[in-house]
């Protein structure tokens, strides 16, 4: 058995595009992924069925209040964050949001029908969505170095992408026995059985990477509580990731109110507009994990981070302007599941691979900040575009022609920040912490 064990691992590294002894680490962040985003997408169909019971027209109050929660999260994350080892971090933040799934577990078995309790809900799932993610790929920023994160960090998300076809599937099934209150619990714990495999990814780290290296994840990281915001403006290149995230989130959310919009008016039952989000997931995640297995790690590796970061936006250049001519849902939902396969397979990859040479502080802190509060920003920022667009009765063809604005300077700059990613023995601008 030990004898094939060599050339079948040399067999299933060649298929995948990786080299063999980076088998078990792929493996272990694709597994770590998948509990994570299974256990959200059980939940995912829920709040977007509570958004539109609260009114498609409040959306945009749902997407301030998860900015104004986000900006109260994220000072806690930096105390936190400057007070345990780096290599616990992930262990407190998950356990911390696993007990508050646990009370909102019970908060839907003894007040099921509250409207405040389902709206709380829709904020704290955005915010859980973003901060479990975001702190996820800080780890794996600090696992794998560029070179690795070429080869893998499709792969890992193809981990995501996986959980996102198992969730759904797992929550119609399980619906209608455990109830919102059971599938929270049930989430709360794929949540958990992510924390024994960040302790075999850190043990790999260590054996990989220099002895300074694996003492530094003993400590907190260095920094004052804000210093993620701060540093947001210090430097070039993250004031540009911040741009290209403000300019994705604008896009998405255009995309995000009008698909509520065309599904509220097009089904009007509860139970089909279940089936319609759920059967997008589906199709979404199962497009990108093929992507993510055997495409994207590939093309990264010969045509480098700034094609991931490029042809998804121009591609969208097309599909709203495609949406601005013909405003209906067959074109919408074409369009949705474009842009997030995109983001899918090679966008967040991309991205992801953009921090793998700034300084622990930016790694956690920084990417933090970018990825939650500077996210939920353009989410409430573009949310009131949308709705005083609407207001003002222009439609959806203004909305699409600004989307398609905003799709292609999101090109221009993903561009530039993929073109410097892919040249890392050059130093990060002005930044003041040196790159790994």
């Amino acid at each position: 058995m030990t004898a094939q064990a060599g050339p079948l691992r040399h067999r299933a590294a060649q298929a995948l595009g990786i080299r063999a002894d980076e088998l078990a680490a792929a493996a272990c962040g694709f597994a770590f992924f998948f509990f994570l985003f299974c256990g959200y997408f059980m939940l995912r169909p829920i709040r977007e069925t509570l958004g539109i019971q609260a009114g498609v027209d409040q959306l945009q109050w749902l997407f301030t209040a998860t900015f104004l929660a986000m900006l109260a999260v994220v000072p806690l994350f930096g105390w936190l964050s400057a007070r345990v080892p780096r290599a616990t971090l992930v262990t407190w933040v998950y356990a911390a949001f696993a007990a508050t799934m646990a009370g909102y577990a019970a908060l839907f078995h003894w007040r099921p029908d509250s409207v405040w309790a389902a709206r709380s809900f829709y904020v704290w799932l955005s915010v859980f969505n973003l901060f479990v993610v975001s702190l996820a790929w800080s780890l794996m920023a600090d696992v794998f170095r560029m070179d690795s994160a070429k080869r893998l960090f499709a792969l890992i998300a193809a981990g995501a992408s996986a959980g996102g076809l198992c969730g759904p599937l797992l929550g119609g099934l399980l619906a209608g026995a455990l109830g919102p209150a059971g599938l929270l619990l049930l989430s709360a714990l794929l949540l958990a059985a992510t924390l024994p495999l960040k302790r075999w990814l850190l043990r790999w780290r260590a054996a990989t990477h220099s002895d300074a290296d694996t003492a530094d994840m003993a400590r907190p990281i260095p920094g004052a509580v804000l210093a993620g915001l701060s540093r947001v403006f210090q430097s070039r290149y993250l004031l540009g990731i911040a741009g290209l995230v403000v300019l994705l989130a604008t896009l998405n959310t255009f995309l995000y109110m009008e698909q509520a919009r065309l599904v509220a008016g097009a089904f009007t039952d509860t139970a089909q507009r279940i089936r319609v989000f759920s059967a997008l997931d589906f199709t979404v995640q199962a497009l990108a994990l093929l992507s993510q297995l055997f495409i994207t790690g590939r093309v990264a590796a010969r045509l480098g981070v700034r094609f991931l970061m490029t042809a998804v936006p121009l591609t969208m250049v097309l599909a709203f302007l495609a949406l601005a001519a013909y405003p209906v849902f067959a074109v919408l939902a074409g369009a949705m599941i474009l842009r997030r396969v995109g983001e899918y397979a090679l966008i967040r990859p991309g991205r992801e691979m953009l921090f793998t040479a700034v300084s622990p502080e930016d790694k956690y802190k920084t990417k933090n900040v970018i990825d939650t509060v500077v996210y939920r920003a353009g989410d409430a920022a573009s949310g009131w575009v949308k709705a005083g667009v609407d207001a003002l009765g222009h439609g959806v063809a203004l909305i699409a022609l600004l989307g398609a604005a905003c799709a292609l300077a999101a090109a221009a700059l993903g561009y530039g920040l993929g073109r410097r990613a892919d040249r890392p023995a050059e130093p990060l601008d002005s930044t003041k912490h040196p790159s790994q």
